[in-house]
């Protein structure tokens, strides 16, 4: 079940807010951008960069992932390992509140967000 429009609004404000911080500045992004996603119960926070070889096409690289468990009021934090495929992040494997998740995320204890 998705997020209702109230939620979605105060989950992107959490979200734009972290950005505006961790985002590179802007004579960058044209390089290197960051940006999120907001699909079902989850909340993806990826980068952005252009193709090595073919700079009009923009990839993606996935950074962390939050996803809501509403049974447990609680959000599951993931990162993308070098599988490809999302793992539960071991200092801190679940939060209360979106905020803790992308204070979590910026102080990255492991390095697996930010290498």
């Amino acid at each position: 079940m998705a997020f209702s429009e109230f939620e979605l609004k105060r989950y992107g404000k959490v979200i734009e807010d972290f950005l505006v911080v961790h985002r590179p500045p802007i004579e960058l992004r044209v390089q290197v951008d960051i940006s999120y996603r907001i699909d079902g119960q989850s909340i993806e926070i990826f980068e952005l960069r252009p193709v090595w070889n073919d700079p009009t096409k923009i990839t993606e690289c996935s950074i962390a992932k939050a996803t809501y468990v509403k049974s447990k009021n609680e959000w599951k934090i993931y990162w993308m390992k070098s599988d490809f495929k999302w793992h539960s992040y071991e200092p801190v494997q679940s939060v209360k509140e979106l905020s803790s998740f992308t204070e979590t995320v910026a102080a990255d204890e492991y390095s697996c967000f930010w290498g």
